[in-house]
């Protein structure tokens, strides 16, 4: 295996409605096309401990529109996954040596979906990890009113309000009942989260990607059509939950078998954000799918 990466390099990509900013690690002793690890909202920040088990490849991570480095002129207008798609596009030609190999997580699943279905030359493998794509659920339309709701609570009350209500959406097991929606949320309090509202309306999450991720309609004849190959994926402590839930579902409108990873939702980090799962053998599993075995 070869071990040489030069040093990251950061760039910076004007597209339509954005101004996008993505860094890569090359290796230009690796015969293998690049490895883009992506999450939505979340940015490149959140990859830093599986980067780490990759240094035989060379690594693209970016940060989504109106994420972090990554900025738009209207910061609270929503996101699209096709927008997202689009701007992947331009990346992967941007930076050249496609197609590319691509592991997606959270929103950056529904978006790297949204990807193959429009652009299926620009990916050779696809590990698409825990979309919260509701649309594929059972309860798809109770499951769509709980995400929307945190939209609204977090439009009303501000970001502490929106982020204990998005938790409970979140972490909810199993189908969500017809009243869901209509719950009040939970004292921010219980979760850690600031009562008082600061007055902005421009967080990633709740703000700009909540709805539009969620109601997402996959086209999956596309996806099928596509000669790329696509994982789902979703982790063995997430079972029950919205993501895990919608990952099964697209794996079986794909008629594949979703493939366990150890941990939970954010089970490759080690630390970032204040989330640690179990990196180490996350890596070792996506190189195992990656490689096809």
């Amino acid at each position: 295996m070869t071990t040489t990466t030069t040093e990251s390099t950061t760039r910076t990509l004007e597209v339509p409605g954005a101004t996008l900013t993505y860094d890569v690690r090359h290796n230009d002793e690796s015969a293998e096309p690049p490895l883009l690890l992506i999450g939505s909202p979340m940015g490149a920040a959140g990859f830093g401990s599986l980067i780490q088990h990759f240094p035989d490849r060379t690594i693209i991570t970016y940060d989504p529109r109106g994420s972090e480095r990554s900025t738009k002129p209207d910061m609270t207008s929503p996101s699209t996954p096709d927008e997202h798609a689009d701007d992947l596009h331009r990346i992967i030609q941007a930076v050249g040596r496609g197609p590319a190999d691509m592991f997606a997580s959270s929103g950056g699943a529904t978006n790297a979906l949204a990807l193959v279905a429009n652009h299926p030359e620009d990916v050779r493998t696809l590990v698409a990890h825990e979309p919260p794509l509701a649309s594929v659920l059972p309860d798809r339309e109770n499951a769509q009113a709980a995400a929307r709701a945190v939209y609204d609570t977090y439009q009303r009350s501000g970001f502490g309000a929106g982020m204990a209500h998005f938790i409970a959406v979140v972490s909810h097991q199993g189908e969500f009942p017809d009243d869901f929606a209509k719950q009040p949320a939970p004292d921010p309090a219980m979760f850690g989260m600031p009562a008082e509202d600061d007055g902005s309306r421009t967080d990633p999450l709740m703000g700009q990607n909540i709805v539009a991720g969620t109601t997402y309609e996959a086209d999956f004849d596309a996806l099928r059509a596509a000669p790329t190959r696509i994982v789902m994926a979703a982790g063995v402590e997430s079972e029950g939950i919205l993501t895990y839930r919608a990952a099964f579902e697209v794996a079986k409108r794909l008629g594949t078998e979703m493939v366990l990873f150890p941990s939970g939702h954010g089970g490759f980090m080690g630390g970032e954000y204040g989330q640690t799962g179990d990196p180490d053998a996350f890596a070792a599993k996506l190189r195992q799918v990656l490689e096809g075995s």
